[in-house]
């Protein structure tokens, strides 16, 4: 015969951990560090988390002691917070700044996955959503896959100690913008720009030499004078560069009649790798164009006046202006002159999308430095 005990525990159902368990996660994680971490004693003294007002029996509310631990976890947490501003005040900074990016990328994360949940429940395809899910989606997938790199590389044992000192010494190659400081923001996303300022006048250089090629008279001339423009310092006008919209349609500028250097000067602009085989740089210029494409209709039908200064500066940065050291209604102007270029273009124009990541940002008031 089995035990009756023995029936009672194999018909047991153990309880789900509640969502506000799982919330609370960072908090008691933190909280146990710092407590390690202030301990003179070698091991944890559960003796300490005790209380005379603490007197759960089995079948008491989770929930309180949840609310417990959470308060005990802040309460060390700030001791440890009070004891690094005191004694290390510069680590402090740095430790500061990588808890704030640790909750901002889970914070991230949830919303990601809600996101994810919302399009597979109600059948909504990716250009279909709002502008800020649209652009939170393609965001995340960016910062994940730089996670998942370092994630990658600190596999092997005590790797992970290697994998510090990269990030402390190289913040910029291996770290999302969520663990830089305010400083380092403006100063990284200055070397970016500049690094993609390298390849505009390679861009501009063949856009000269494919002039002859272009078949109609009238194209040729419009094309020559817009370079003309360019080469002297005038910011070009919206009407300019959509008159040559055929010449990015098909040959010689079309998406599918780029060269190799081309694409590879194309892909520094847009701050993509350009060390990749022509027919992946290719598609990968193609993928990146259309995204923005489907954000700027997003946007448009958005409305530039609904985004906050943040959300602009980041839109035309991503959009080939260093909007860092540009006033936001200069800002503004500017990503409505790139939403008037790329909501009159079709998918077969794209490659103007492309170029114009040069053409409309190089003369820009206030981006010469």
């Amino acid at each position: 015969m089995v035990p009756q005990a023995l029936l009672s525990l194999q018909t047991h159902t153990t309880p789900d951990i509640p969502s506000c368990l799982i919330s609370h996660l960072p908090d008691v994680f933190l909280g146990l560090i710092a407590y390690l971490s202030l301990s003179p004693r070698s091991s944890l003294d559960f003796r300490r988390f005790r209380s005379s007002k603490l007197h759960l029996s089995p079948k008491a509310d989770v929930k309180s002691l949840i609310s417990y631990v959470v308060a005990k976890t802040k309460v060390i947490n700030g001791k440890y917070h009070r004891f690094l501003g005191r004694h290390f005040p510069r680590f402090y900074v740095l430790y500061t700044v990588f808890m704030k990016g640790l909750q901002m990328i889970w914070a991230d994360a949830k919303k990601a996955r809600r996101i994810k949940t919302n399009m597979w429940k109600h059948n909504i395809k990716f250009h279909q959503l709002p502008y800020r899910e649209m652009e939170h989606l393609r965001q995340f997938r960016r910062d994940v896959t730089k996670c998942l790199f370092l994630g990658i590389i600190s596999i092997p044992p005590f790797a992970n100690y290697l994998v510090f000192l990269l990030m402390y010494l190289f913040p910029r190659q291996l770290l999302i913008q969520h663990f830089w400081t305010p400083k380092q923001q403006i100063d990284f996303l200055d070397i970016y720009h500049a690094l993609r300022k390298q390849s505009h006048p390679e861009i501009l250089c063949y856009l000269e030499k494919v002039i002859p090629l272009v078949s109609d008279a009238g194209l040729r001339g419009h094309m020559m004078e817009l370079c003309t423009k360019i080469q002297h310092g005038t910011h070009p006008a919206i009407h300019d560069i959509l008159a040559l919209r055929e010449c990015f349609s098909n040959h010689p500028l079309g998406m599918k009649q780029l060269h190799a250097l081309q694409m590879k000067a194309l892909s520094r602009a847009m701050l993509l790798t350009p060390y990749l085989p022509s027919f992946l740089l290719r598609h990968r210029l193609r993928t990146h164009t259309t995204v923005i494409h489907q954000l700027d209709k997003a946007l448009a039908k958005l409305g530039i006046g609904q985004l906050s200064p943040q959300e602009v500066k980041s839109a035309c940065y991503l959009r080939g202006l260093n909007s860092t050291h540009i006033a936001e209604e200069r800002c503004r102007t500017w990503l409505g002159e790139w939403l008037q270029i790329s909501c009159s273009l079709k998918e077969a124009e794209l490659s103007l999308l492309l170029h114009n990541v040069v053409l409309l940002s190089v003369n820009y008031t206030g981006t010469r430095r």
